[in-house]
């Protein structure tokens, strides 16, 4: 069952909460709205707001999930922060081991550290690494995600706030897209998302338009449930090939 609102996943789990701004894409993150707002609620998770924070308490929540699910990994955190340490990571990935019925995608702003761990350790098979490219400076992510050997290895364009221009998709299945969201949302153009779209049909990666965000293709800003996840009209939401398998 569905238990979260992010279309390209069916759960979260958030064994780490917290992160600190390292590139463009973080300037009105999400994450730091929501972990702001739970605090304010009284929600313990939340004591420390938005410092990056682990919780070895919730490292066996998957292993109570019965029915296989699509997961993602610190929706609310970086689990590659330089805060979190690779003992802790070590825990996350033994949970991950012992539940080889769920789907694990763990996205990051930090690809060499990532790398870096994983030059020590073993990549679960029911694991899908990505990398966020936002704009084009943070294309080199990609250099550190090709050279892992995941199940699947994925990008997420959200918020994407710049053209990315030409992009060398070589070993990258999976392309997601999405505009930013909030009152101080930065508009994101079609012939951005047009481009990628393109790019990745002409080199084979599936292609998952998530949604335009606060700002319509039209560059009217209004409620992002109005502008919708259409792009030209249609619906566009592939799953990597080899996932489907």
């Amino acid at each position: 069952m569905r238990t979260t609102k992010i279309e390209w996943t069916d759960k979260t789990w958030n064994p780490v909460t917290g992160c600190t701004k390292l590139s463009t894409g973080c300037k009105n993150c999400y994450a730091e709205i929501m972990a702001n707002r739970l605090n304010a609620m009284g929600v313990g998770k939340y004591t420390n707001k938005f410092t990056p924070t682990v919780h070895a308490d919730v490292l066996d929540e998957p292993l109570r999930w019965k029915q296989p699910h699509t997961v993602f990994v610190c929706s609310m955190a970086d689990l590659f922060h330089e805060a979190v340490p690779f003992e802790f990571v070590d825990k996350v990935m033994d949970t991950i081991q012992q539940s080889e019925h769920h789907r694990y995608q763990i996205l990051t702003k930090r690809a060499e550290r990532m790398a870096e761990y994983f030059s020590q350790a073993d990549i679960p098979q029911n694991v899908w690494l990505g990398v966020t490219v936002e704009s084009p400076t943070e294309k080199f992510r990609m250099d550190s995600l090709r050279g892992l050997q995941s199940a699947i290895r994925f990008i997420s364009c959200e918020p994407l706030v710049e053209d990315l221009g030409e992009l060398d998709l070589t070993d990258i299945d999976w392309v997601i897209v999405g505009g930013e969201s909030g009152l101080k949302a930065r508009p994101m153009k079609p012939e951005w998302v047009h481009s990628i779209l393109h790019q990745t049909e002409e080199q084979g990666a599936a292609f998952f338009f998530k949604q335009w965000g606060t700002w319509g293709a039209d560059g009217i800003k209004r409620n992002k449930k109005t502008n919708g996840k259409a792009l030209d009209g249609k619906i566009i939401q592939m799953m990597p090939e080899l996932a489907m398998r």
